[in-house]
């Protein structure tokens, strides 16, 4: 059943092109501080112009789900790498933050990306995300324990802080090999690199993320170097000895990647799925005693609160994408979040609603660059979300959700809770 408690956000009423505001004037608004809080309406603005949305010559933005879709799988569409960004910012070699992630295969294109993806994906087989499953339990429990203890007598909780945070670094720190003394510090360093992730081409915001990544490539040397000693059963070892070996810089950029975007990714996935159940009691009912209810709620979550709302590309050659032309050098801009909503897909998309069934949101992407930790983040939420509300049936908000001022990605800063 659809929650009755839905966010302030709803989709607006139809409207024709020629009521819809230009397109360029949606996009100011959607990067400015109201548009990062309130997309959603504007997305619908922009499809009112249509699925695929010429914005001025060079820029285009995707809204239709199928034509995000097939973007994503088009070859033809590549990723801002190192040479494109030389023609676009000619700077970002002097931003470590930048520099970091453009040597990563979320900026390469084939056959390098092939080449990485297929080195990396060694380091996330079935086997070894499976075998997390037990070990995510029992520190989803330990959490569970210390929010007890920071919550007891009714004092509030922050769920960000102490949990949403918490849970993906210390997943992705076990499967890195990182020891937990060294994981407040990975939180606070990760999230200062992501700001990256935004598209952030200005010195003094690049400046905080550049000090991080600094931090985190001398931090991720030392444990490459200690690996190669002494390898132990984690991902760093398995991509240092493999049978074929990335350069030390391609490998450190890797690193950095999985830890950042599993990190913050799944936060914000954990922040919208409490927030959405504490505003639908029914829903948080259904969490603790329908066993199997939690799979559907997840997916609906990803769909409805799209943790990474867009991502980009640039079409290498002019090409159709689904019966609209695509010239040559244009930046293609993919809005998950709009393609998440899109109403050919999805009936009422403005509704939270579980029971939808296979959705297949594309908020982990699709095709070659599909995520490779989806499987694991919906692991985590999936086990923790009931666990949680099972440990503590009578939480609460405590207060008013804070929302991260940014756009790309969409999550909460801060969620009081009081357990009850």
């Amino acid at each position: 059943m659809a929650s009755q408690d839905q966010p302030d956000e709803a989709v607006p009423a139809p409207l024709d092109t020629l009521a819809a505001p230009a397109p360029l004037e949606i996009i100011r608004e959607l990067v400015g501080s109201p548009g990062r809080t309130h997309p959603y309406p504007r997305y619908e603005l922009l499809r009112a112009h249509g699925p695929v949305v010429p914005v001025r010559p060079g820029l285009t933005v995707v809204v239709g789900y199928a034509e995000c879709d097939a973007a994503l799988r088009n070859s033809q569409l590549r990723v801002q790498d190192g040479p494109s960004y030389d023609a676009i910012y000619p700077d970002w070699r002097e931003h470590p933050a930048l520099r970091g992630y453009i040597d990563s295969m979320l900026y390469r294109n084939p056959p390098d990306h092939a080449r990485m993806r297929g080195l990396v994906s060694g380091g996330f087989t079935p086997r070894r995300v499976s075998g997390m499953r037990t070990a995510v339990t029992q520190l989803t429990d330990r959490l569970l324990d210390r929010l007890a203890v920071a919550g007891a007598g009714g004092a509030p909780v922050e769920f960000v802080a102490e949990f949403a945070s918490r849970l993906p670094i210390a997943v992705i720190s076990a499967l890195l090999g990182v020891p937990e003394h060294d994981q407040a510090w990975f939180r606070r360093i990760a999230a200062d690199v992501t700001i990256a992730l935004e598209g952030i081409t200005n010195s003094a915001e690049l400046a905080v993320a550049d000090l991080a990544m600094a931090e985190l490539g001398e931090y991720f040397l030392a444990l490459i170097s200690r690996r190669r000693l002494e390898p132990v059963d984690d991902v760093v070892s398995a991509l240092v000895h493999g049978s074929e070996q990335l350069a030390e810089q391609e490998l450190v950029a890797n690193m950095m990647l999985l830890l950042t975007a599993g990190f913050e990714t799944t936060s914000f996935l954990l922040g919208h799925c409490l927030l959405l159940a504490l505003r639908s009691p029914g829903l948080a009912r259904r969490l603790r005693t329908e066993p199997g209810f939690e799979v559907g709620y997840v997916e609906e979550t990803l769909r409805f609160e799209t943790p990474v709302q867009a991502t980009s590309r640039w079409a290498a050659t002019e090409l159709d994408l689904l019966g609209h032309p695509i010239p040559a050098g244009t930046k293609v801009v993919l809005i998950l979040g709009a393609a998440n909503r899109d109403p050919r897909r999805y009936a009422r998309p403005d509704r939270f609603d579980p029971d939808r069934g296979t959705s297949q949101p594309l908020s982990f992407g699709a095709g070659s660059h599909f995520c490779l930790g989806a499987p694991l983040s919906r692991m985590e939420a999936q086990i923790a979300l009931p666990r949680l509300l099972r440990r503590f049936p009578e939480l609460a908000l405590a207060g008013p959700p804070v929302r991260r001022d940014t756009w790309v990605g969409r999550g909460l800063d801060e969620l009081p809770i009081r357990l009850g």
